[in-house]
């Protein structure tokens, strides 16, 4: 089993998709992110990627409210929640912890700071996601605008020492333009570490998602695929 996670990217109080991280290429599909959540709950989503991309373009969290709403009514319903987008410092992650998520998605933190990140593993035990968000296998940080010089993989094997709950692995030339999943490369990641590996990017077919659950991966974020209607939660419900 596969466990399929629908995005919800939080841009100016709306539910949007981006192309490739990129502000400018935003799409928006609802005034109400409320709306996005309530229809993937009925189509039977057990959790969801919720991420402020105005937090993570500007470094901290901005959407705090909103995402405690939309926390709190996801719950109500049933559903767990991850949370990310500007959580780059331990007061952060705290506070978005503190929304009631029930995971906390760590990315520029975990290579600006290892220690840090190390530490909030450790004080929240199976509650911290560190994000591997790759271009050409090395790890971009600030909301994907630069480029460390981090081996993916090399952050993957620190995150599963620290005790990291799951790695979320993005191919950012990917991400948004549904032109296929990183198979290869999410794969052999999930190969090289024993906590859970959460694709992201590129999946635009039912095909990708077989592909994916063939390789052993553990779940994988949806979001323009959904979107977009090239295929439903249902049916990537029943392939996972």
């Amino acid at each position: 089993m596969m466990l399929a996670i629908p995005a919800i990217d939080l841009l100016g109080g709306q539910a949007v998709r981006l192309s490739e991280g990129d502000p400018a290429r935003a799409t928006v599909y609802a005034a109400d992110p409320g709306v996005k959540l309530r229809e993937f709950v009925r189509a039977g989503a057990t959790r969801l990627h919720v991420v402020d991309l105005d937090g993570a373009f500007a470094g901290r969290p901005v959407q705090t409210e909103l995402v405690r709403r939309l926390v709190d009514e996801a719950h109500a319903l049933g559903v767990e929640v991850e949370v990310g987008g500007g959580l780059r410092d331990r007061a952060a992650v705290e506070a978005a912890l503190a929304t009631g998520a029930d995971y906390a998605v760590i990315g520029t933190l975990a290579v600006r700071e290892p220690e840090v990140a190390q530490a909030l593993c450790r004080a929240y035990p199976n509650r911290i996601i560190v994000a591997i968000d790759a271009r050409d296998g090395w790890v971009a940080i600030d909301g994907w605008q630069e480029t460390s010089r981090v081996p993916a993989a090399a952050l993957a094997r620190a995150a599963a020492s620290w005790g990291a709950f799951a790695l979320l692995y993005t191919d950012v030339a990917r991400d948004g333009l549904q032109v296929g999943a990183a198979v290869e490369s999410t794969a052999a990641l999930q190969r090289g570490v024993d906590i859970p590996v959460i694709a992201s990017g590129g999946v635009g077919s039912l095909a990708d998602l077989d592909a994916l659950r063939r390789q052993g991966v553990h779940a994988v974020i949806l979001g323009r695929a959904l979107y977009e209607g090239s295929f439903t939660l249902e049916e990537a419900l029943a392939r996972c």
